[in-house]
């Protein structure tokens, strides 16, 4: 009985000092049941879960956690279950009150009841949140160390393979100015590589520009980046090349190492290019400057000699005829040599030119010395030393004509950008040659032309003198066969004098334009005709009177000498146009009075003209008449005055044929006639058809360029009589294609502009009144005013 007491409270005190360890230590204990539910747990458990004890009390362990975690926990547990094999260090990951996520390192074993049966789950419980975050920051910093070292080690092949790649040369200095690395860009260009100098300078500055080189590089330190430089460096085999450089200052700040990269990009071809396009555009436009072809030769040389950098350049041309070599362009460093080698020929078969012009290619030697063919004979003769020298030949469509030559090259050799240079060049020099030749030939044609063209006008002079006399003599005659026929009945004789007469009027129109196109020559007839009438005049009279009875013979002579040989001065006259069109219009109706064409005039205000009276009466005359021959009867024609700007314009438009393109561009060629011959010769002016002879209009034309007025025409042919072979029935009711005048009106016309400028009071004097047409039309109708829509048949 005491020994059952005894051991009564020994485990009693056992589990009391049990449960006080339990309660104080810092993890949390728990027991669960068989299904998980919590039905013991200390302090230290609901600080590890982050619940409060009601919360935690106969909940299942699921309800803590996420789903992933619960069916975790689960599997573990029915392990444990299965195997009566506990487990520690597990990790789980469970949801506090705050809803955050903390990290449970868990272990559990199985509890028996004292018959051994399993009743449920004991175990302990740390918060390793603080602990697994560390972890997985240290390992997540490894792992981006890892991954920077292997990034920078990427980069760095990387970095090396693009440099490698790079069609540019780059070079990489260290703070010191030496080479740490160069790609294969730069061997290429400068000729060393990168065994040859790394740790190394690069001595490719020329001398020249060491000053600047260290002004560029105070620079790149101080702003850190330089965009562009042009400035020039040497290869390793003494070159000068022009480049563009960049340069920036780079560092490593894992190492600490500090340098610069240096990209370069060679221009010296693009620059040649630049300096050959300039000089090929500064070439083409003097050559208007230089109209001399030594002088522009002399010019192209120049050019040439400085865009080879050579000492000299000449122009050497061929003389077939002589067989021989002479230069005819020189450009050198020394004018006397310039001017002596101009004096020199030698024979086209010797020398490297004669090789050039036998063989068409061009010719490069560096070492004249080794040349068999090179003769010295005009350096001695001209005191010149040839050490290299450059020659292309000079074509003249399938022929050569010459060699352009360049001597000693100033840096560096003769290269193939050089041949094609002077190649390019070639082909502006040939050109100006055949230029200056083909202009030396129209010269001497000109020079031809101009003697033919004086003696035609000579000729032409002296038909018309020629022509005048006997007309008029046979109209006088004509005159004088009508007298004494006046006894025979006119049927018989009538219809022959007046075609006679008709014709002979005809021709001495013809002489009359002729007269008017020539009318600044001067006639010596008059002269001579004069002086033989004052020899002449008392015999005369005497003959005369003692034959006829008259007297005043001699003043009508003279008077008929002066209308036939003396060509009067034009006086320029200020003419009021409109009125001076209308009283022509009212002169000229009864010769056409037999026609039915319809003249509708209109006149606007207008400013006055300033031509000769007679010059205006024959543009007037000829144009109106011009368009009346034009138009078929029933037609219409439409004569307009109206200012236009400051002067005054003038038109004569019909609804007649009109002329054909072909015709068009050569109406006002002179005697060209939109007719055959025969349709006017049978025919009086203002006929239908009648006209043909083709110099009034060279006569207007003329007249327009020696008075200033301007004349313009726009015509379109009939479309019913396209061509000129096509007639006219010469009546708009006898026409098969028109039913009325609307559609005729509407197949085709012609018109006829004129504008004349603002009078200038200092050339012209006033209107006179003594002239035929105004003393036939005074007081019909009052100058001036708009009689627009008047129609006269």
């Amino acid at each position: 009985m005491a020994q059952s007491k005894g051991k009564q409270e020994k485990e009693s005190f056992s589990d009391e000092r049990y449960r006080t360890f339990i309660e104080t230590i810092h993890d949390g204990v728990y027991e669960t049941d068989m299904h998980g539910n919590f039905i013991y747990f200390n302090k230290a458990f609901c600080r590890v879960f982050g619940y409060p004890p009601e919360e935690i009390l106969h909940q299942n362990f699921s309800k803590f956690m996420d789903r992933a975690n619960a069916r975790k926990a689960y599997d573990a547990f029915s392990k444990v279950w299965i195997t009566h094999q506990g487990f520690s260090d597990i990790l789980w990951e469970i949801v506090d009150k705050d809803k955050k996520v903390r990290v449970i390192e868990l272990s559990a074993s199985l509890i028996r009841n004292k018959k051994g049966r399993k009743v449920g789950f004991r175990g302990v419980a740390r918060d390793v949140t603080e602990k697994i975050r560390a972890q997985e920051a240290l390992k997540e910093s490894e792992q981006r160390y890892q991954k920077a070292y292997e990034a920078s080690r990427r980069a760095e092949r990387w970095a090396r393979s693009l440099l490698d790649f790079v069609p540019y040369p780059m070079v990489v200095f260290s703070e010191e100015g030496k080479v740490t690395y160069l790609n294969p860009a730069f061997t290429e260009t400068f000729g060393w590589e990168l065994s040859e100098l790394q740790g190394k300078r690069i001595p490719y500055v020329p001398p020249d520009l060491e000053e600047a080189f260290r002004e560029d590089l105070a620079r790149l330190k101080q702003e850190k980046f330089i965009r562009r430089i042009e400035t020039r460096r040497l290869t390793k085999d003494g070159r000068v090349l022009d480049v563009n450089m960049r340069a920036a200052l780079i560092s490593r700040d894992d190492i600490g190492a500090r340098g610069e990269l240096v990209i370069l990009r060679d221009i010296t071809e693009e620059k040649r290019i630049a300096r050959n396009n300039e000089a090929l555009l500064r070439i083409s436009t003097s050559l208007p400057a230089h109209p001399d072809l030594e002088e522009l030769l002399d010019y192209i040389s120049a050019e040439v000699k400085g865009l080879v950098t050579a000492e000299g350049v000449v122009v050497i041309l061929l003389d077939e005829e002589k067989g021989e070599f002479f230069f005819k362009g020189a450009a050198y460093d020394d004018h006397m040599t310039q001017k002596r080698i101009k004096e020199m020929r030698f024979p086209s078969s010797r020398g490297l030119a004669g090789k050039v012009v036998a063989t068409g290619e061009p010719l490069i030697s560096n070492d004249t010395s080794r040349e068999a063919d090179f003769e010295n004979l005009v350096d001695q003769a001209v005191g010149f030393q040839t050490r290299s020298i450059l020659e292309v030949p000079l074509r003249s469509r399938d022929r050569i004509v010459g060699v352009l030559c360049a001597m000693n090259k100033k840096h560096g050799p003769f290269d193939q950008w050089d041949v094609e240079l002077l190649s390019t060049l070639s082909g502006t020099v040939a050109l100006s040659i055949e230029n200056a030749r083909f202009a030396d030939e129209l010269k001497r044609a000109y020079q031809e032309v101009s003697s033919l063209n004086r003696a035609k006008d000579r000729v032409i002079n002296h038909l018309s003198h020629e022509l005048k006399t006997p007309l008029s003599v046979l109209l006088s005659s004509l005159k004088i066969l009508k007298r004494r026929l006046r006894d025979i009945p006119e049927k018989e004789w009538l219809a022959t004098v007046e075609r006679a007469e008709r014709n002979l009027n005809r021709l001495l129109e013809i002489q009359y334009q002729a007269e008017d196109i020539m009318r600044d020559r001067r006639y010596s007839a008059h002269r001579m005709m004069s002086g033989l009438l004052e020899c002449c005049a008392d015999a005369l009279e005497a003959l005369v009177a003692e034959e006829t009875g008259e007297g005043g013979i001699t003043a009508r002579i003279r008077e008929k000498i002066d209308e036939l040989f003396l060509a009067r001065p034009r006086a320029m006259e200020r003419i009021d146009l409109a009125g001076f069109v209308r009283r022509r219009l009212e002169v000229l109706a009864p010769a056409f009075s037999h026609r039915r064409v319809k003249i509708r005039p209109s006149y606007g205000d207008a400013p006055p003209v300033c031509l000769p009276r007679d010059v205006l009466e024959k543009v007037v005359d000829g144009v109106i008449r011009n368009a009346v021959e034009n138009t078929p009867d029933e037609g219409l024609v439409e004569v307009e005055v109206a200012g236009r700007g400051s002067g005054t314009r003038f038109e004569v438009r019909d609804y007649g044929v009109g002329i054909t393109e072909e015709n068009r561009r050569r109406i006002f060629e002179g005697f060209f006639p939109t007719h055959e011959t025969m349709s006017y010769s049978s025919k009086k002016p203002f006929d239908f058809n009648a006209g043909g002879r083709g110099a009034d209009l060279l006569r207007m034309k003329i007249f327009a360029e020696r008075y200033g007025f301007e004349i313009s025409m726009e015509s379109e042919r009939c479309r019913f009589i396209p061509t000129d072979a096509d007639l006219c029935p010469g009546r708009i009711a006898d026409c098969t294609h028109c039913e009325s005048e609307v559609d005729c009106r509407g197949s085709g016309g012609t018109a006829f502009r004129f504008f004349f400028p603002a009078v200038r009071d200092e050339a012209c004097r006033p209107e006179r009144e003594d002239d035929d047409s105004l003393r036939l039309s005074r007081g019909d109708s009052p100058s001036g005013g708009n009689t627009a829509g008047r129609e006269s048949t």
